[in-house]
């Protein structure tokens, strides 16, 4: 499949299918992939802004950063330690600071600028190679991984730094939803050439369990991420009243995921074995 990069750059790229089947894989990745991040409208470099749409987002990403937390709470306890990988302005840590002890690593100077000035007690690094092994209860990755192109690597590191048992949370956009279906090339989640791989359920689910040192316990869906994936695919597709095809294309999709479990999104929480 070829997929414009709708955001930045109008280039071309394809997505093929990798040796792991239903893991697909951006092609080709670009030697200077991070002029391709270098843009005022990144979500993960927003400031608080006073645009109604900021504050719409800033309104519903409360309710994903509840719901985040939530699934932390229901697994581990209080003052666990956590490490937010790919933490971006903070937003995560600096909502579950107060709960535990909590690690943000951030590679963009700039956005770990604007994380540190929101914390008060987290701490936000740029190597996670210094802590220390075993030490970590969980490891969350909110629409991160997508963007790692060493995969197999960081998973052997995110190994030696979990306590046995301990939690890598993983959330990424699913290819194989219906609003995925429904926009085909104009898919806001493709995101090529910032998201390098693509996983349907059944594709994380298989490199998953090529893993000896890793177990899946749980999936879980972003039920908002539909809406927000819709609204941004049909800007792409320079729709009127694209807020309104929004809202109807983005239920659609979610109520066809309660019966076929094809959310826009899953969250996968996978236990160290």
């Amino acid at each position: 499949m070829k997929i414009k990069d709708h955001f930045l750059s109008q280039e071309i790229f394809e997505i093929k299918e990798t040796e792991t089947k239903g893991v697909f894989k951006t092609s080709p990745i670009p030697s200077n992939i991070s002029k391709y991040y270098e843009s005022e409208d990144y979500i993960s470099h927003h400031q608080d802004a006073g645009s109604l749409k900021e504050k719409l987002y800033k309104f519903l990403q409360s309710f994903n950063l509840q719901y985040k937390k939530t699934i932390l709470l229901d697994r581990i306890k209080k003052g666990s330690k956590i490490l937010d990988y790919g933490c971006g302005a903070g937003e995560f840590v600096k909502y579950i600071e107060k709960d535990f002890e909590v690690l943000g690593y951030e590679p963009d100077i700039d956005a770990r600028k604007v994380a540190q000035n929101k914390i008060s007690k987290a701490q936000i690094i740029d190597n996670i190679v210094s802590i220390k092994d075993k030490s970590l209860d969980a490891i969350t990755l909110w629409h991160v991984f997508e963007h790692v192109e060493n995969q197999d690597e960081m998973l052997e590191i995110f190994n030696s730094k979990l306590k046995k048992k301990g939690l890598l949370i993983i959330a990424v956009p699913n290819p194989t939803s219906y609003d995925a279906k429904h926009y085909k090339e104009y898919w806001a989640a493709y995101d090529v050439p910032r998201h390098i791989y693509h996983f349907s359920k059944n594709g994380m689910e298989n490199l998953i369990r090529k893993k000896p040192n890793w177990k899946m316990r749980k999936i879980k869906p972003l039920v908002l991420d539909s809406y927000y994936i819709s609204m941004l695919s049909e800007k792409y597709k320079k729709s009127p009243l694209f807020w309104l095809k929004a809202i109807i294309y983005g239920t659609i999709s979610n109520i066809k995921a309660l019966f076929s479990n094809q959310f826009s999104s899953l969250i996968y929480i996978i236990e160290k074995k």
